[in-house]
């Protein structure tokens, strides 16, 4: 098949030129790239982009080669048909291509450009929405004026107009001020998803960042990490593009870099605080006694490079008022009062395990959960029971009653002992010598029988169960006090780790004896928390690898900013922050057992 391709320009004076040249193919193709047959340099047509093909029937069969499509008669397709003997018109950027055949039987390609004004005037524009529309300059007018009305000018009136009410986010006081949910930079978080109606909740003053003191109206028993003066000066001194941007912020009344909004960003969508990231803890901690020379805390970097050895609290001494920390590179021994060796009641082949294989109650050598049991939190243990946890082994059943049953020795309290001793050893004694005894009424069953003495075998049994192979010490420490013998009172933090957060939970897919060497224990003494080292088994800096063995680890994992870990109590209420105290002295209080976050 012959086609003719006829190019026609236009000079800059307007006078036209006529290019033709002559293709013997069947097919042809038209895009931007130079080597098609017909080239159009124009960036709206792709480089290839329409393929001109002769069918059996003498038709035209026109078909887009790219993701664009082209226009056809008016059309905008992706392949068209066009028949030589009537014509059609190919629309391809802003070029134009007439086919039709010649009185010779060649198919004419005539190119032209289309003027940019061309159709200005077309008839089809009148019936248009835009041909009885404003300019598009006067809507633009239009619609910022409205802007400035309903999202500037009514809220900023409204706001001045109101009554003004005491500042209260706990009250509801929706639509003070009108139409300002437009001036929203966002949807709020989570914990304040239920202030959205309510910006002057927290937005007191117009255009002023939001103060801590309203942050503290709900927060109020939030504490800091440290007081204000002490967590400035143990601050990193900022850069000086960072000190330019809070000297401008701090001029436009937001607070400076120790402030609520400083960390707590909102309008951010209905999220939850994420956690603080470890470069948030490690500017401070990183050479912290650098900037803060009084300080104790050693630096902190990275959990798996640079971290302090744990510092447990316990008991240092017998009877002591308050307990201690130490590190556990000192090796400290803990002086709790009791006598327990783990190893013995955790040895398989035991005698232990083999008593624990004839009782119901177990049926199995003994195990850590036999004794220890997690509180509800799934996080602290609850407190070890004699009576619950021991006694199945260990058992106080001291006589038979009268009605056929058992009484035992009660636990807990040695003047408990003393009574519960003495009543067993109120029944009769043996006569004092061979064939003597008391005439009448006054013998042994009659009725004015009476034990004159002294209860000195109920002495004698006290004195027995508290002195050195005594039942009481086998699991206590004898001791005398006012000249009298007494077990040593039994001293347990409720909390070891009074600086950190951990949860047993996370970690019940372990065995005990995996962090806490209690098998191997021959001794009350031995402190049995796990070292720094143990935990990096698993734990590592936030920047780790995290593998089937690896958990990457930032600060927040186990530390709390504003409530320090070791700020917890029985009552579930978090105080204002104060220098951490020691845990508070307790009977047999959770020896496992560690504080709610």
């Amino acid at each position: 098949m012959t086609f003719l391709i006829r190019t026609i320009d236009f000079t800059a004076a307007g006078r036209e030129i006529i290019r033709d040249r002559v293709v013997e193919q069947d097919a042809l193709t038209i895009g931007r790239a130079a080597e098609n047959d017909i080239h159009l340099p124009d960036l709206a047509v792709e480089q290839r982009h329409v393929r001109i093909g002769r069918q059996s029937d003498g038709t035209l069969a026109v078909n887009a080669l790219g993701t664009l499509g082209f226009g056809l008669d008016g059309r905008t397709v992706t392949h068209g048909v066009i028949d030589p003997r009537t014509g059609g018109e190919i629309a391809l950027g802003a070029a134009r291509l007439d086919i039709a055949r010649e009185g010779n039987g060649n198919i004419a390609i005539t190119i032209r450009q289309v003027a940019a004004d061309e159709g200005k005037g077309d008839a089809r524009r009148g019936f248009a929405l835009a041909s009885v529309l404003p300019s598009k300059r006067a809507m633009s007018w239009i619609f910022a004026g409205a802007i400035m009305l309903v999202l500037l000018m009514v809220p900023v009136a409204s706001h001045l107009l109101r009554t003004p009410v005491k500042n209260d986010p706990k009250s509801d006081m929706p639509g003070q001020v009108l139409m300002d949910a437009a001036w929203s930079a966002g949807e709020l978080s989570l914990k304040h998803h239920k202030l959205e109606d309510n910006c002057e909740s927290c937005h007191v003053t117009p255009f002023v960042s939001v103060q801590d003191e309203t942050c503290l109206t709900c927060h109020e028993e939030l504490g800091d990490h440290a007081r204000k003066p002490r967590l400035a000066a143990g601050m990193p001194p900022l850069s000086t593009g960072d000190a330019l941007q809070w000297q401008i912020a701090e001029t436009l009344g937001k607070e400076g870099p120790l402030g609520c909004v400083s960390c707590h960003s909102e309008h951010e969508g209905p999220l939850r605080q994420k956690p603080a990231s470890e470069a948030f803890c490690s500017d401070c901690h990183d050479a912290l006694d650098t900037r803060l020379t009084d300080t104790a805390l050693a630096d902190a970097h990275d959990f798996g490079k640079e971290h302090p050895q744990f510092r447990p609290a316990f008991y240092a001494s017998f009877g002591a008022a308050k307990p201690v920390r130490a590190s556990l590179d000192s090796k400290p021994v803990e002086r709790s009062g009791l006598k327990f060796p783990h190893d013995v009641h955790m040895d398989a082949r035991g005698g232990a395990a083999r008593m624990a294989l004839s009782l119901p109650d177990y049926g199995q050598p003994l195990e850590c959960k036999d004794c220890h049991t997690l509180t509800a939190d799934k996080v602290s243990f609850k407190e070890v029971r004699m009576e619950d946890a021991c006694e199945s082994c260990h058992s106080l059943v001291s006589d038979r009653t009268t009605g056929g049953g058992f009484s035992k020795l009660r636990h807990g309290d040695v003047k408990d002992l003393a009574q519960d001793l003495a009543r067993i050893n109120s029944g009769p004694r043996p006569a004092l010598a061979p064939r003597r005894a008391r005439p009448g009424q006054f013998a042994q069953g009659g009725a004015y029988a009476a034990e004159f003495g002294r209860p000195v075998r109920s002495f004698i049994g006290l004195s027995n169960a508290l002195s050195q192979g005594g039942i009481c010490t086998e699991c206590h420490l004898p001791t005398v006090k006012q000249g009298r013998p007494d077990l040593m009172p039994v001293n347990l933090p409720d909390r070891f780790l009074t600086s950190g957060y951990f949860s047993h939970e996370a970690h019940k897919k372990e065995e005990c004896t995996d962090c806490h060497a209690a098998d191997t224990s021959k001794a009350a003494t031995d402190l049995l928390i796990p070292d720094l080292k143990s935990c990096r088994d698993c734990h590592l800096g936030a920047t780790a690898v995290k593998t089937k063995t690896i958990v990457p680890s930032s600060c927040a994992m186990c530390h709390s900013y504003h409530v320090p870990s070791g700020q917890w109590s029985s009552e579930g209420k978090e105080p204002h922050y104060s220098p951490a105290p020691g845990p508070a002295k307790t009977s047999i209080a959770a020896i496992l057992g560690l504080a709610k976050p």
